[in-house]
């Protein structure tokens, strides 16, 4: 049984080779690459010797054979993973901009990634970790339900959940956050916002404000992403924050969700707060320094390396 579990979209990425080109406009992009984020995180968590699988769908196409080539190569157990013939494997078109912003274009809610049906009860026994991504939750009722499901599951067996909330403002449509994310986040133990989205979900004006409205409520550990500022892991009796690691930023995407798995696999491990947040500062920073989503994710050993020649 896996030791970390993830639920969500599994698709491929195709990115514009110019800065500020518009999705709208011909020309040129880069790809297919494997992506989505709880792709990136378990693929990330499996690098880092940890047992990791992903509950999703692709179709029975080339994408979805490259999708789960890649995760096979990297170790994520994907007997959970689904290949169907009714629907094709999801897929996202992304543009960048000079100002270090991204455009996103989804086919999810109807592509193969926005069917997915609940484990068997047996096949969840053993989860340490549930990691939840909001952008999953975003995109439609069932994936939600399934995710409400496992997260319920996990809780009762005494394991934990974290969340990311991601919010991809692109897949959320007329819905209301509160109603998307509300039910996970009365579950989860670990939260793992960027600023802007901590204000966001609970509706504060102030970061401090924010945070302890959350352990208020009942999460153990808030770790709030400042991107290239570093990170800071707040709990009922620490308050510790970290520099990022100096890398040139290439691609952003999947930097995020590579951090969330370095951070909750050094929880796992038991390692002290400051250890975890360079773990995750580590995997996010080498992430960011290779263009691709799942190009920048590296098996243990190398992750080490960069952070002794990074202290």
């Amino acid at each position: 049984m896996p030791e970390v579990l993830t639920v969500g979209e599994v698709l491929v990425e195709i990115m514009r080779k110019q800065l500020d080109l518009p999705l709208g406009i011909p020309g040129d992009f880069y790809g297919p690459y494997p992506s989505g984020a709880p792709a990136i995180f378990i693929d990330q968590a499996a690098c880092l010797g940890h047992g990791a699988a992903i509950v999703g769908s692709v179709g029975k196409d080339e994408f979805g054979d490259a999708i789960v080539k890649r995760l096979d190569i990297d170790g994520v157990d994907t007997s959970y993973l689904r290949a169907i013939d009714e629907h094709v494997t999801a897929v996202a078109f992304v543009s960048y901009r000079k100002n270090g912003s991204r455009k996103f274009i989804y086919h999810i809610p109807h592509a193969a990634a926005g069917f997915v049906e609940m484990p068997r009860a047996e096949r969840l026994k053993g989860v340490k970790l549930f990691h939840v991504m909001g952008c999953s939750l975003m995109v439609n009722k069932a994936m939600r339900d399934v995710i409400n499901g496992v997260a319920r599951q996990v809780k009762k067996s005494g394991g934990l959940v974290s969340f990311d909330p991601n919010i991809r403002v692109e897949l959320l449509k007329n819905e209301r956050l509160d109603d998307v994310i509300g039910n996970i986040l009365g579950m989860c133990d670990i939260i793992l916002p960027g600023e802007k989205e901590l204000l966001d979900i609970t509706g504060k004006t102030a970061v401090q404000d924010a945070v302890q409205g959350l352990l208020a409520g009942g999460v153990k550990i808030v770790v709030v992403k400042r991107g290239k500022e570093g990170a800071r892991l707040v709990d009922r009796t620490t308050d510790i924050a970290v520099k990022a690691f100096p890398v040139r930023e290439v691609d952003p995407t999947g930097a995020g969700d590579a951090f969330d798995a370095g951070f909750v696999c050094g929880y796992l491990e038991g390692l002290p707060p400051e250890r975890c947040l360079a773990l995750a500062g580590a995997c996010g920073a080498l992430n960011a320094s290779y263009f691709g989503p799942m190009e920048g994710i590296f098996h243990r050993s190398y992750v080490e390396r960069f952070m002794r020649l990074h202290p």
